[in-house]
């Protein structure tokens, strides 16, 4: 019997897969516990096209991180800090912050999340800091703190 798995099951397959399984598989574990449905032909033509659906998302998702990283790559922010006698600053400058000066300075939207910092920027000076979008795709922007 044919079916459409709803979850991943390890030793049979993985969710939105269509398998052949025993008839008594199916219609006393899968189908009790929505593991899986019949997969009739209309049910198998709406996951084809559930999966096309995913497939355009996914390279409108791809285009849009492509040309934001284009935008930002290469980029350079500046952000202003307080900072004691010897220069060093109060806080240190956090993601967040790199997120709002990336949207406010380059025009590219980011999530604080995707900025990672090689090392804490703790001081005065040029730091560079790495930007990781979806897909693999990644940039480098120049973040120069100075003295407010």
């Amino acid at each position: 019997m044919k079916v459409i798995l709803l979850k991943d099951l390890p030793g049979t397959g993985k969710k939105g897969e269509v398998k052949e399984v025993a008839s008594g598989y199916a219609s006393n574990f899968l189908f009790p516990r929505n593991l899986a449905k019949p997969a009739t032909g209309p049910a198998v033509a709406d996951l084809k096209a559930q999966e096309q659906k995913k497939v355009k998302q996914m390279e409108e998702e791809l285009k849009d991180c492509q040309k934001v990283a284009g935008l930002i790559d290469g980029g350079e922010i500046e952000v202003f800090e307080k900072t004691n006698d010897q220069g060093t600053l109060y806080s240190a400058v956090n993601n967040q912050k790199v997120a709002q000066e990336v949207k406010k300075q380059l025009g590219g939207t980011i999530k604080p999340e995707q900025v990672i910092f090689k090392k804490p920027i703790k001081e005065l000076g040029e730091h560079e800091v790495l930007i990781k979008f979806s897909h693999g795709l990644e940039a480098e922007v120049r973040v120069v703190v100075s003295e407010k």
